[in-house]
């Protein structure tokens, strides 16, 4: 940890307790290497050698409950893979050992938390003019016919990444970072968000239960990883086994980026097991006592949220029957849109998920460990511009929520300097990266007292 006091104290306490099922190569890995196989050692920050107990590995059916595996083959529960972070985040210290939240934002400049609603409005402005002038383009420039659906695939590219900056500043209105102005934010919010078909209130309710559950492998919300032995994992290896790892792992992103956000929204899928299958359109679907994802009031700000996704979807239609065909629609709007949702899920899943990442539940987890499994990527000046640098400063977004993207990065080297044992950053290169995410983290086991990924099924037997 960042003080010297506090690195020692938190290596001399793991070294003291027995060793899990984990073996660390010393080696780093290129950065564009998907993947690295483990080799027997040690590493820095990690705890080395074979398990000396066994590995806990959920039943098919209940919450957390767990049987057993004996670690007889090495294969099967040490780690095998790594991402460029080299384990960095395994065999993480319990939260006892991690640093207070208010140590963490003392690291942080206090300017860092001002929000200016006039240079929130520019950044907004700037983002929605870019969208709207490519729409505008389009529609005067390309003809709508077979030969030039190349160019229109590749507008529906363009227009929808530059409409995923709309859709991250509608997502720090919903956070709170936008405006000191409460209404001026919603407002702007719900607008931004309901052009994208986005539930602005169920939206902004569901995320803030991600941020405070993240990588909690039972309560997070939103890529919550299968855990083993359970239907959801059982299927996925099934799938697996019979078309191969690399035809699955194609099919694996392509389902994912077409259709994971509005299944999630629609069903909750990824979403936390402890919610069951809720609906950000429904709000008595899913869970309805304690681990309700829309409880009291918000179940009211959920109609809410539905009424200007209702109001997009009926101008859509209009302009359809106005246009006496649905393709203007579908050139002009369902491409862009479409590619917005892809940049959306592979954020948000690169942000939390890699081989070397785990997940926690119980008194393993807090609040603050959670926020520092969070990965900062390199998405390059383009993306950072267009996507206010959602993907590349995006732990410091999780320590503090209400910090305006535009001080995001002078936060972020605060926090790096800080603590540069608990920061962490993959230089992976985005498609390697998401490639191993697709292919490697298929669901989680037990080992010790972390939930860590493999893309083997292990048998379970009775405790």
């Amino acid at each position: 940890l960042a003080s010297g006091a506090l690195r020692a104290r938190g290596v001399a306490a793991r070294a003291s307790r027995p060793a899990r099922a984990i073996a660390m190569s010393t080696s780093s890995s290129t950065s564009s290497t998907s993947s690295s196989v483990v080799s027997p050692g040690g590493g820095i920050g990690c705890r080395g050698g074979r398990a000396s107990s066994s590995v806990a590995l959920p039943t098919a059916v209940g919450g957390s409950t767990a049987a057993t595996i004996a670690a007889d083959e090495p294969s099967s529960t040490e780690q095998r893979y790594f991402s460029g972070m080299n384990g960095k985040a395994l065999n993480a210290p319990p939260p006892s050992e991690f640093p207070t939240m208010a140590d963490v934002l003392s690291k942080i400049p206090k300017r860092c938390f001002v929000k200016d609603t006039g240079k929130s409005l520019l950044y907004a402005a700037v983002s929605t003019a870019i969208t709207v002038g490519l729409g505008l383009a389009a529609y005067a420039y390309l003809p709508m016919t077979l030969a030039f659906i190349p160019a229109w695939i590749a507008y529906a590219f363009v227009a929808g990444t530059a409409a995923t900056g709309c859709w991250v500043v509608a997502h720090e209105c919903g956070h709170g970072a936008f405006s000191e102005n409460k209404f001026v934010q919603d407002v702007v919010g719900y607008v931004l968000h309901s052009a994208l078909l986005v539930p602005y209130f169920s939206w902004q309710r569901s995320h803030a239960v991600h941020h405070s559950r993240t990588n909690h492998v039972m309560e997070g919300e939103t890529h919550v990883p299968a855990r083993i032995n359970t239907p959801d994992s059982d299927v996925v290896f099934k799938l697996r086994a019979l078309l191969g790892e690399g035809p699955f792992t194609a099919l694996n992103l392509v389902g994912v980026f077409l259709l994971g956000w509005p299944i999630y929204l629609l069903t909750g899928a990824s979403g936390g097991p402890v919610r069951g299958k809720t609906n950000h359109f429904l709000p008595f679907m899913g869970e309805q006592g304690k681990f309700a994802l829309f409880p009291g009031k918000w179940k009211a700000k959920v109609w809410q949220s539905d009424v200007g996704c209702v109001a997009v979807v009926a101008a859509l239609a209009a302009w359809a029957v106005a246009a006496g065909s649905v393709w203007p629609v579908v050139a002009l709007y369902v491409g862009p849109y479409l590619v917005c949702n892809f940049w959306l899920v592979l954020y948000t899943w690169l942000q939390h998920t890699d081989v070397d990442v785990p997940h926690f539940e119980g008194d393993d987890w807090s609040l603050l460990k959670g926020a520092f499994m969070t990965i900062d990527r390199p998405y390059g000046a383009v993306f950072d511009f267009l996507h206010h640098k959602i993907g590349s400063t995006h732990v410091a977004h999780h320590i503090n929520h209400t910090i305006p993207h535009y001080h995001a990065e002078e936060a972020t080297n605060a926090i790096k300097e800080a603590y540069p044992d608990l920061y962490l950053y993959d230089d992976t290169p985005i498609a390697s990266a998401t490639w191993r995410v697709g292919s490697k983290c298929i669901a989680v086991y037990k080992r010790g007292d972390e939930w860590v990924f493999t893309d083997q099924p292990l048998p379970a037997t009775a405790a």
